[in-house]
């Protein structure tokens, strides 16, 4: 019965029914990006949305270049327009907060704790 319901009612692991149903009924595929997640818009044009192809359903795994195109700041497709990649652009990655992968700095408690003193740490007042 879990992976029956699973994804019916469950939004981050990936697309709902509803979602799949109305994306198959309403939307046109405008485009792919490179993590293979699918942009679709409205027949209308009055919506855009993306489905993501696998993982969590996060916001920060849309590149820069879609989050435009979805956002309605552009509306030139990113798969039509001539963006020149500049040489000291990184490749898009996802935040990483909660994941192996993340940024742990040297005082973080995952990390032990232990920081170098500073000269304006906290002294607390004892009456």
């Amino acid at each position: 019965m879990k992976i029956f319901s699973s994804p019916i009612f469950t939004w981050w692991n990936s697309a709902t029914f509803g979602t799949k149903l109305f994306t198959s009924r309403k939307g046109i595929k405008v485009g792919e990006d490179s993590q293979g997640n699918i942009y679709y818009k409205q027949k209308d044009g009055h919506r855009r949305w993306v489905i993501y192809k696998n993982g969590p359903v996060e916001a920060s795994r849309v590149p820069a270049e879609w989050h435009g195109w979805l956002h309605y700041t552009v509306d030139e497709l990113p798969s039509e327009s001539n963006q020149v990649i500049k040489d000291w652009e990184k490749d898009h990655i996802p935040n990483m907060t909660g994941s192996d992968a993340a940024y742990l700095p040297s005082g973080s408690l995952s990390m032990g704790g232990k920081r170098a003193a500073s000269s304006s740490d906290y002294e607390p007042w004892t009456p």
